[in-house]
């Protein structure tokens, strides 16, 4: 199968407080990843995408009732941020499939999905524009690794499986699909999470947006597959 095409060289400049204290925040959480899981992509992968999943779903959620108390729309906003979330649960499952998650493991979950929910919806009340560009900035570290993670495989050090069914079907993958394969359809929805929340704090900040980068999540179809662009 041809892979998504994917801007690995995107990187938003921190600009004022709000960009530095996101940008610093998100290098904090990779040190610690870097720290506790080193080159485990597999069991990375399972523990950050629990983390991953929440963003979407606070915003889809205090923007709801934001619409609500003011009476207005959403402009979209809504479903984008619920198909994000959608999106990173679907990578929890799959990946849980391929890293086998161990007792310790699942209670790092627990743990910090707990920490991570009640901080994140405290800074989305206290600032929306901040809180989306963490969560750019999330994934850009997350498109990297991903990008780390195909060098382990191609490179022999990671086995490249099978890929499992929920991943076959919910990417619309052929039977004969690898691990390789998933983590290439991984890392370009990460892609596209990182422009939708980059462009949702530049909208919230009033400069000017893409409206393709910021627009529902596309169809998970295998021909609308570019070819890699690393």
């Amino acid at each position: 199968m041809t892979a998504p095409l994917v801007d690995l060289s995107v990187h938003h400049q921190p600009k004022g407080f709000s960009d530095h204290f996101a940008f610093g925040f998100t290098k904090l959480l990779r040190f610690c990843a870097d720290t506790f899981f080193a080159r485990r992509y597999g069991h990375r992968a399972v523990v950050l995408e629990t983390v991953a999943a929440v963003p979407g779903m606070v915003g889809a959620t205090i923007t709801h009732l934001k619409c609500l108390r003011h009476m207005k729309d959403d402009n979209g906003w809504i479903r984008t941020l619920m198909e994000e979330a959608e999106n990173e649960r679907m990578h929890l499952m799959t990946f849980i499939e391929v890293a086998k998650p161990t007792m310790f493991e699942r209670f790092v979950i627990i743990a910090v999905q707990w920490v991570f929910y009640i901080a994140f919806f405290a800074l989305y009340l206290i600032s929306a524009k901040t809180a989306h560009r963490v969560v750019g900035y999330f994934e850009e570290e997350a498109v990297i690794s991903y990008t780390h993670y195909l060098a382990e495989i191609d490179e022999g050090r990671s086995r490249n499986v099978l890929a499992p069914a929920i991943a076959r079907h919910y990417w619309n993958l052929p039977a004969e699909a690898t691990l390789r394969d998933v983590v290439l359809v991984v890392r370009a929805d990460e892609a596209h999470h990182r422009d939708v929340n980059h462009g949702f704090s530049d909208e919230i900040a009033g400069r000017p947006v893409d409206a393709a980068k910021v627009a529902p999540y596309p169809d998970h179809a295998p021909e609308l597959s570019l070819k890699d662009a690393a």
